[in-house]
């Protein structure tokens, strides 16, 4: 299992849609990502959690009710 423990089906969490914007952080030399939300006035990242494999970033996307994320590097 992921960083998104699959006990049961969770109930959308939700965010500040007009300070925040969903974000994956991307690494050039690891290809690590980090799913997590950016303050759209600072540009501070808020990390959410380690995304390993395509489960956990659909189960990122499932929780927050989002259908597209954008990448930052």
């Amino acid at each position: 299992m992921g960083i998104f423990q699959k006990k049961k089906k969770a109930a959308h969490k939700e965010y500040d849609a007009s300070a925040y914007k969903p974000v994956l952080r991307c690494s050039i030399c690891t290809g690590e990502q980090v799913a997590g939300f950016q303050n759209l006035q600072t540009g501070k990242l808020e990390e959410v959690g380690l995304i390993r494999n395509e489960e956990d970033l659909q189960e990122f996307m499932d929780t927050y009710g989002l259908s597209d994320v954008e990448r930052i590097y």
